[in-house]
């Protein structure tokens, strides 16, 4: 399930401080699996049932990039959207997520450098309203001057 506000492009003439866009979605036992193929992370906390139930998350757990690749989607498709170049990310990874979450992945203004089309973004994701992963992102944004 996914669920989330319109994708496109905003563009730095448009954006504006404390903008917020997001995502939800269910990390799926396939999204695990399929993370691991293409990012060739095979560690058996996310994949083996049983080797994980013996680690600190008694259990499965998606990769941490997993989680943070929902912020690059809100980011790549929503706020800045289409046409954003990414800059740097800072992440701090707060709680395991799990086969079956819903994720909220959100972004917020929180600077805007119009002269240069550098925004930072505050990036949280959540499930039931507790925070998993939080971080900043720098982002350089589209311009209708460069279109």
């Amino acid at each position: 399930m996914l669920d989330n506000l319109p994708r496109g492009t905003i563009c730095i003439e448009d954006i504006e401080m404390g903008m917020s866009r997001y995502l939800r979605k269910v990390v799926t036992d396939r999204d695990i699996e399929m993370f691991a193929e293409v990012s060739t992370d095979r560690n058996p906390v996310h994949l083996d049932d049983e080797y994980a139930q013996d680690t600190i998350f008694e259990g499965r757990i998606a990769h941490g990039m997993l989680t943070a690749g929902l912020i690059s989607a809100v980011i790549g498709e929503q706020l800045p959207g289409h046409g954003t170049v990414y800059m740097g990310q800072t992440l701090k990874f707060l709680a395991p997520v799990r086969p079956g979450d819903m994720v909220l992945a959100k972004v917020t203004v929180i600077d805007i450098d119009h002269a240069k089309r550098r925004v930072t973004l505050d990036c949280v994701c959540e499930i039931d309203g507790k925070p998993v992963l939080k971080g900043e992102a720098k982002v350089l944004a589209p311009s209708r001057k460069f279109d």
